[in-house]
């Protein structure tokens, strides 16, 4: 990808070269094979992130967002298949209407999926997303192919398919064409990569600790799950295991953070390599168009953000406990970190064989 100027819209633009010759010796180069094979590398990382991550809460919009754009990246690659092993003349569109089309809808996905993310979480604990499992798939569904229907529309409209050829003083001569890059990852990965490290100085010499009690949390949360019942609980058991907790980290934990700096602790700790190997790329020149930036990995980095965010303002009322999805940040365990183990009031669910499906909530 070569850099272009930006044009009055500020969008940001590069050359992507579709062929390229050279007039003295007649060598021809098609780069069909290079973007096939880029874009095989974004299906199969997409295939990873969905599978490890977004099955999980595949209740959520952003999961539905997420798989849209896994289904558009099989798509480009089974045209760039098509091209490759055809040739050009057998596709139905030009290379370059479908590479610079498709950078456009990539670059104007990223704001309406992020702000209806946001909306979603905000609204998860309320009477309004309090609905079956199939009507907020619905939902869901309609909501993410609205976007994709307003981004195409968005790329069709502004955007000037049109390949122009480059001759080189040397002879040599290209055939680019226009593509986008996402000016919002941009800034969104710059932003959060930044925020991070400006925040770290203010407590550097206890984050080794602190780090240190959040994975000894961690796993005893996770044996805490493995050996609780599904139906019923035995409170003993549970308050003994959160009484030596909380009496550990009592003794152990002088100065505790503060929860926004533990939330951001617990965000960095597993998103710091992703933004910092954006922000290298960024810092080094290299062009990334929109189709290949905005990806599985950029989105679910937006939404552990999102949900810390919720998170964070639920926990002032509900305390570590809500209905948000579950995340790779693991948030209930850092904000533990933050505010110890209280003994609060927790409602717990207990089976009544009497009404059938209906649960009964009490205070244990």
């Amino acid at each position: 990808m070569l850099p272009s100027t930006p044009e009055a819209n500020h969008s940001v633009k590069m050359l992507a070269i579709l062929e390229q010759w050279d007039q003295a010796s007649g060598f021809h180069t098609d780069y069909s094979e290079k973007y096939f094979f880029l874009l095989l590398f974004k299906c199969g990382m997409d295939a990873v992130v969905y599978y490890v991550w977004c099955r999980t809460h595949y209740k959520s919009l952003l999961s539905m967002c997420s798989l849209s754009i896994a289904l558009a990246d099989f798509v480009m690659l089974l045209y760039m298949a098509t091209m490759w092993f055809l040739g050009v003349e057998m596709s139905v569109v030009s290379p370059c209407f479908f590479l610079a089309n498709a950078a456009a809808t990539y670059a104007a996905l990223p704001l309406p999926m992020m702000v209806l993310g946001l909306l979603d979480y905000c609204l998860e604990d309320t009477c309004v997303s309090n609905h079956r499992t199939s009507c907020k798939l619905l939902r869901n569904a309609v909501l993410t192919l609205l976007v994709w229907v307003l981004a195409v529309r968005y790329s069709l409209t502004s955007v000037s398919a049109e390949p122009m050829e480059l001759h080189d003083k040397t002879g040599v001569s290209a055939l680019v064409c226009e593509v986008e890059e996402s000016a919002l990852a941009t800034y969104f990965v710059v932003a959060l990569f930044s925020a991070t490290i400006f925040t770290i100085p203010l407590f550097w010499s206890s984050i080794p600790q602190w780090l240190k009690e959040a994975d000894r949390l961690s796993d005893a949360r996770e044996k805490h799950e493995n050996n609780k019942s599904d139906l019923f609980v035995t409170s003993t058991p549970c308050m003994e295991a959160k009484s030596s907790e909380g009496n550990y980290l009592e003794e152990n934990i002088k100065q505790r953070p503060p929860l926004w700096f533990s939330l951001t602790l617990g965000f960095g700790v597993f998103w710091m390599p992703y933004l910092a190997l954006c922000v290298a790329c960024l810092v080094l020149g290299f062009a990334v168009p929109a189709y290949i930036s905005v990806n599985l990995l950029l989105l679910e980095c937006a939404n552990s953000l999102l949900i810390g965010v919720v998170f964070w303002v639920k926990s002032k009322t509900r305390g570590p406990y809500s209905h948000l999805p579950e995340n790779v940040c693991t948030w209930r365990v850092y904000w533990h970190l933050s505010q110890g183990m209280q003994q609060k009031q927790l409602p717990v669910a207990v089976f009544n064989p009497s009404k059938g499906k209906n649960n009964s909530y009490f205070n244990v």
